[in-house]
């Protein structure tokens, strides 16, 4: 598939001007695969970089086609194979599973019409409302330059400065400091679309 989910027929052959002539602008595979492979050395993720995840199915309880066009909602006799990828927010890719921090998944299911990405966290709210602020929270939540550690989001002034300067936030810290910063375990664990969608 694409990058955006859609079925590719042939990834092997670049567009061409007649049999033999040159390759087409034109063709999007070609630049989508090219730009791909120049950006290959991808640093570690700013968020979400220790993660876990899982091959499975999805299948509806019923038919929901009084709501939503997509297919595989539509057909309770249907499997969907799905990847999910559980993950802490702020900690590297080495650190432990086990800090208090919010947990993210991001679900890839395999539909007959493409690729459904659906995303979220387990808390039904989050940190900030305005995204201009994220970089800023980011960098509060991240281990201090200086010495890199602790990797515990709560374990360092810089989240507490950030958390005493925002309020909003508040309502996520106490979610974060309940139970729910410490899930018993991925397969336990409540997930919500905090963002706004619709189905279509």
């Amino acid at each position: 598939t694409s990058n955006q989910g859609v079925r590719i027929a042939d990834d092997q052959n670049s567009l061409r001007a007649g049999k033999r002539g040159p390759t087409l602008l034109e063709d999007f595979i070609l630049r989508e695969k090219i730009t791909h492979f120049d950006h290959e050395r991808i640093p570690e993720r700013i968020v979400h970089a220790r993660g876990s995840a899982a091959h499975g199915y999805f299948q509806a309880y019923s038919d929901l086609s009084d709501i939503t066009k997509a297919a595989f909602l539509c057909d309770p006799q249907k499997k969907t194979p799905v990847f999910v990828r559980f993950s802490t927010v702020q900690g590297g890719a080495g650190s432990a599973d086990t800090v208090r921090d919010i947990r993210g998944f991001a679900t890839k299911f395999y539909t007959d019409e493409g690729i459904f990405d659906l995303v979220g966290n387990n808390t039904p709210i989050f940190f900030i409302q305005d995204a201009i602020k994220f970089p800023d929270f980011v960098h509060a939540v991240k281990p201090e330059p200086h010495w890199a550690v602790p990797q515990g989001q709560s374990a360092h002034d810089t989240f507490w400065d950030y958390v005493s300067l925002q309020p909003e936030t508040l309502h996520n810290v106490m979610w974060a400091m309940s139970d729910r910063g410490l899930p018993r375990s991925y397969r336990t664990m409540e997930g919500f679309g905090i963002h706004t969608f619709r189905l279509i």
